[in-house]
């Protein structure tokens, strides 16, 4: 190893060392002389020391690492014994902050110095950030908590162990996409909650229907008409965030199209460009004219996570994937526009990617752009029918005016559009 390189990798331990320790210095700042565990010259040494003994062991072995931890560990150990016999109280995140400090930095002179480097940012990080968390924690009630867990465990444990592959009739059924709207339907239901709960009902809706429409309008519309159901007085801001995420579609579908198809996409600027406008001019005038959120129980929210109504979804997405199938094969090519409403049904997305593939080629321009409007319009009704079967009352009402303007500007662009190309 060049000496030049080696003196980085120390001055990259010695700075990781150091950086933690700036912040240990200045939490214990107020602490008298001999109280404080370990500061700015305490971490940079160790820091170095972890260097050093990361150094040594490309040269000698791993045992040169477990010596030098070992002997880290012991003076922790021994220091933090003797401190808690004067405070019975103190903690032992200091303590713990030493040993990654070395640890990063034997990582640091081991090679790894970009890993190295952002553990020892985001340890100091945490280290800064006690307030912030332990406030969090206090202002979390058990059924929040129980749907973090809940969260985490549908998708880091659940998700990555399901085949992702085709099954069924024309292998339509993927036991991964179908969790993983689960997934989607379940976070953005997490999401609404805590958007709501923190930003409040009028920021907070339309926020998540932003996210919702960038991610899955349908998810959204199914997690937000579940909140209505159980929170009758959110329903008017719960509306305007339907509308918003479902003109948000809009626009992230033109852009896809236009990326991998231009013509297609120049001739989808009309209709999609005309719904979208008039979505988010119509959830304007939805939020304006919500009700008072502040009335007693409209910020009721029962419960962040709901997993049986986003497996139910998914059961309803594949039956209607099914079905979609045996009508394609049975009414063939000449059912293009039909395949497009019967896709509208479940998904815009899919059949857009398939009219983007031919268009221009196997199906012309102006089939393969009235396909993929077909579906937006299919789609835009599907979100009324949910919000009426889940909800109802005043939100259907609300979402469905909007929803029909938005047909009747995306019918207008599609027809002025076909006198322009």
């Amino acid at each position: 190893m060049e000496h030049v390189e080696l003196y980085q990798r120390l001055a990259l331990s010695l700075s990781i060392g150091l950086l933690m320790g700036v912040e240990r210095g200045w939490d214990k700042r107020e602490d008298p002389d001999g109280h404080r565990a370990a500061g700015i010259r305490t971490f940079s040494l160790i820091g170095l020391f972890g260097g050093v003994v990361g150094w040594f062991t490309q040269t000698v072995g791993p045992l040169a690492l477990l010596g030098g931890f070992v002997a880290v560990a012991a003076m922790v150990v021994s220091g933090y014994v003797m401190r808690a016999r004067a405070r019975p109280e103190v903690g032992f995140t200091t303590e713990i902050a030493e040993l990654t400090a070395f640890a990063l930095a034997a990582l640091a002179a081991m090679g790894e110095g970009q890993a190295a480097a952002a553990g020892g940012v985001v340890a100091t990080a945490f280290l800064g950030a006690k307030d912030v968390l332990h406030d969090w924690v206090r202002r979390l009630d058990r059924l929040e908590m129980r749907a973090v867990i809940k969260l985490l465990l549908i998708s880091v444990v659940m998700l990555p162990v399901l085949p992702n592959q085709g099954y069924g009739p024309g292998e339509v059924l993927n036991p991964y996409k179908l969790w993983l709207l689960v997934v989607m339907v379940a976070f953005i239901s997490f999401l609404g909650y805590f958007a709501i709960k923190i930003a409040g009902p009028r920021i907070g809706s339309l926020l998540t229907g932003v996210f919702g429409g960038l991610a899955s309008s349908t998810a959204l519309t199914v997690s937000f008409a579940r909140m209505g159901k159980v929170s009758p007085l959110m329903q008017p801001v719960l509306a305007a965030g339907v509308t918003v995420a479902n003109a948000t579609m809009y626009v992230r579908l033109w852009v896809i199209v236009f990326v991998l198809n231009q013509p297609i996409g120049l001739r989808l600027a009309l209709p999609l460009g005309a719904m979208a406008l008039t979505g988010f001019i119509g959830s304007w005038v939805l939020w304006r004219a919500r009700e008072d959120e502040t009335k007693p129980g409209a910020t009721a929210l029962s419960n962040p996570f709901e997993l049986g109504m986003a497996i139910k979804f998914a059961i309803l997405l594949a039956v209607v994937m099914l079905a979609s199938q045996a009508l394609q094969r049975w009414a063939g090519a000449t059912g293009l526009y039909l395949l497009s409403a019967l896709a509208g049904l479940a998904d815009v997305d899919a059949i857009a990617l398939s009219m983007v593939q031919m268009g221009g080629r196997e199906v012309a321009l102006t089939v393969a752009t009235t396909g993929i409007t077909i579906a937006a319009f299919v789609n835009t009704g599907v979100k009324v029918a949910l919000v009426g079967g889940l909800c109802g009352g005043m939100m259907v009402r609300r979402v469905g005016w909007v929803m029909l303007a938005v047909l009747v500007g995306g019918g207008l662009g599609l027809l002025i559009g076909r006198f322009s190309f």
